[in-house]
């Protein structure tokens, strides 16, 4: 009676242990991320807000010389074609991870300071499972 009694204990927590590190490695590669900045031409800074992202491909700490703020875990976003046109400064989405630009993607000139560290992105509809 006892050894069943341990080795269902041993077998639920096996399985309870198991299942939270299958959800933990669901969030890789999928983020949440704050606008940070809505700049002029697409500049645009995002925050990232949640997930494992390599520490990097992100500006640990920067400062917008335009107002002397200074933000946490951000980056430029460098696909801004592709970027929802109706996600405003301090909104917060789900994105991933591209591996290359937008192709034919054309945007004005005009400067705002962006974070040294730029990333292709593509934002989700859903949150990250």
């Amino acid at each position: 009676m006892i050894k069943t009694i341990l080795l269902t204990s041993f077998i639920s927590l096996a399985l309870i242990g198991q299942e939270k590190c299958s959800d933990e490695s669901k969030k890789d590669g999928c983020y949440k991320g704050r606008l940070e900045i809505k700049g002029i031409c697409s500049n645009y800074t995002i925050k990232v807000l949640e997930g494992r992202i390599d520490t990097s491909k992100v500006a640990a700490t920067w400062i917008d010389e335009n107002t002397g703020r200074t933000y946490t875990n951000v980056f430029a976003l460098d696909s801004p074609c592709s970027f929802p046109a109706d996600i405003e400064q301090g909104d917060e989405f789900y994105f991933t991870l591209k591996e290359e630009r937008d192709k034919d993607c054309n945007v004005c000139m005009a400067y705002y300071p962006t974070p040294p560290k730029r990333l292709f992105i593509s934002v989700t509809k859903t949150p990250c499972p």
